[in-house]
C-alpha cells in the first residue's frame, strides 16, 4: 500500500511542478497558492490553454495573411476581422469547460484510476512508442465516431455541433475556429484521449502535451491551405467537411474516412470543379 502510495504521488509531484511553472509566471503566489490542488490544476490549464490558443492563432494568422498573402490564400478568400473576433468570442467562452477535461484526467490519473505511467523506463522506449501509436489510433477511431454522430444525430448537431458550422465557406474559416465549439460539443470531441487511457498504458507527460497540442492541430486544419501530406487530414480534406457536413470526419488522417467510405479527396474536387466549370462554357 505505501509502494502504490508513494507511485501515486510521483503523478501529484509533477502536476504540481507544471502548476508552479505555469502558475508562478502569470499570477502573484498569494492569488494561486491558497487554492486545492485541483483548482490550481485547472487554473493552470485554463491560462495555458488560452495563452496556446492566442499565440498560435495569432502567429498563424500573421504567417498566412500577412506575410504570405496571395501565396497560400487570395485576399478574396481571408475572413473579416469580424468573423475572426467571433470565432475568438464563442473560444473563449467555452475555453473554462475545455479545461476541465484534462484537468479532470489528471485528477483519475492520480488517483491510479487510469493505466498511466509516469516514467518511461517503467517500459522502455519501444513499448512508449508502441504505446502511443495504439493510443493515437483508439482516439483517431473515437474522434471519428463522436464528430460523425454530433453530424447524424439530428438533436446533437442541433443543439451542439452547428455552433462551429455557422463557418462554412473558406472565406469564413480560419485558425481561430478551431476551439469556436459548443463546450458541450469540445469535450466529447476529446473524451476518446481519457478513455484511453483506461486502456492503453500511456505516459502521464506526452498524455498531457497531447491533449494540448490539440489545439495546435486545430487551428492548423482550419487554415483552408491544403498541405497534401498523405495521410494527414488537412486543411484541405477539412474545409470539404464544412461546405458539405458529410464527409472528412477524421481528426489527424483520412484512415477512418477511407475505411467507412466518407472520404471526399480535395484535390479530386478540385479537378471536378474545373471540369464543371469547363462543359458550364
Amino acid at each position: 500500500m505505501a509502494a502504490d502510495y508513494a507511485y501515486l504521488m510521483q503523478f501529484v509531484d509533477e502536476t504540481s511542478f507544471y502548476n508552479r511553472i505555469v502558475l508562478n509566471h502569470l499570477l502573484p503566489a498569494n492569488l494561486w497558492e491558497p487554492l486545492p490542488h485541483f483548482l490550481q490544476t485547472w487554473l493552470r490549464n485554463f491560462l495555458a490553454g488560452t495563452l496556446l490558443y492566442f499565440i498560435s492563432g495569432f502567429l498563424w494568422c500573421f504567417y498566412i495573411y500577412y506575410l504570405k498573402l496571395n501565396v497560400y490564400l487570395p485576399k478574396d478568400a481571408i475572413p473579416t476581422r469580424t468573423a475572426m473576433l467571433l470565432q475568438i468570442y464563442v473560444a473563449m467562452k467555452a475555453m473554462p469547460w475545455y479545461t476541465l477535461l484534462p484537468t479532470v484526467s489528471e485528477y483519475m490519473i492520480e488517483r491510479g484510476w487510469t493505466k498511466c505511467y509516469s516514467r518511461i523506463d517503467e517500459f522502455g522506449w519501444i513499448l512508449y512508442f508502441v504505446y502511443i501509436a495504439t493510443y493515437l489510433v483508439f482516439v483517431e477511431f473515437g474522434i471519428y465516431w463522436m464528430h460523425r454522430e454530433l453530424h447524424d444525430i439530428k438533436p446533437l448537431y442541433k443543439y451542439l455541433h452547428a455552433t462551429h458550422h455557422i463557418y462554412n465557406k473558406q472565406n469564413t474559416l480560419s485558425p481561430f475556429a478551431g476551439l469556436a465549439f459548443h463546450p458541450i460539443d469540445g469535450i466529447l470531441q476529446a473524451v476518446p484521449h481519457v478513455i484511453a487511457l483506461f486502456i492503453v498504458p500511456m505516459h502521464f507527460t506526452t498524455h498531457i502535451g497531447l491533449l494540448f497540442l490539440e489545439a495546435i492541430w486545430t487551428a492548423n486544419i482550419h487554415d483552408c491551405i491544403h498541405g497534401n501530406i498523405w495521410p494527414v487530414m488537412g486543411a484541405g480534406y477539412h474545409t470539404i467537411h464544412h461546405t458539405t457536413y458529410k464527409h472528412n470526419y477524421g481528426h489527424y488522417t483520412i484512415w477512418m474516412d477511407w475505411m467507412f467510405g466518407s472520404l471526399r479527396d480535395p484535390l479530386l474536387e478540385e479537378d471536378d470543379n474545373k471540369d464543371s466549370f469547363k462543359k458550364a462554357n
